[in-house]
């Protein structure tokens, strides 16, 4: 049996659902907005693309590497996508990553909602022993964000993946563990407390 199983989370500002091509058509249209996948740091598909990127999660998902996600808004519109990836099912480890949101809906509960359900997810009913965050050692943006998580750095991937337009990625990596989660948890949940 394949672990984590596809599951349906909800929350107060967005809600994490399996993703299927049913969600192509929105995806697309949040790709669209403000150019996301032009940013060279990060890997959001056009907005021609997203069938595709679709594809490939789902094909990740049946090889046991990735449990892909839409991100759906309260009003059930799917606002971008994350993931379980780097599934380690014999050591229970995952990480959290190729997330992406719509230009609209970044800097809002809706992120902070959905890494507080996938964190909760992976902890409490997955048990796992470590939660990773990877990101472009470039992109302040993310770095910053997951710091604010609570995640500490593990250390610097110097040249270890070959980007899209051809330039070698350095990747920060972070982590959360099972004793760090509980003061974790409670920064989320007051960040949410504090959202509209």
């Amino acid at each position: 049996m394949s672990w984590p199983l596809p599951v349906t989370l909800t929350g107060k500002h967005a809600q994490l659902v399996p993703l299927s091509h049913l969600h192509a058509t929105d995806l697309a249209e949040a790709a669209a907005e403000g150019d996301l996948w032009k940013v060279w740091y990060t890997t959001v598909p056009a907005p021609d693309a997203v069938s595709a990127e679709i594809d490939r999660r789902l094909g990740l998902q049946e090889s046991g590497s990735m449990l892909p996600f839409a991100v759906l808004t309260p009003d059930g519109k799917a606002v971008g996508m994350t993931t379980y990836m780097n599934i380690d099912a014999a050591n229970k480890r995952v990480e959290i990553g190729s997330t992406w949101y719509r230009k609209s809906v970044q800097r809002t509960g809706l992120n902070t909602q959905c890494k507080l359900m996938l964190l909760s997810h992976a902890f409490e009913e997955l048990e796992c022993i470590a939660v990773e965050f990877r990101t472009h050692f470039m992109n302040r943006q993310s770095r910053a964000a997951i710091e604010r998580l609570g995640a500490k750095l593990d250390g610097v991937l110097r040249s270890h993946m070959c980007m899209p337009d051809g330039t070698l990625r350095d990747t920060a990596v972070y982590s959360i563990l099972p004793h760090e989660w509980p003061a974790v948890k409670s920064g989320l949940t007051y960040k949410l407390e504090q959202a509209h």
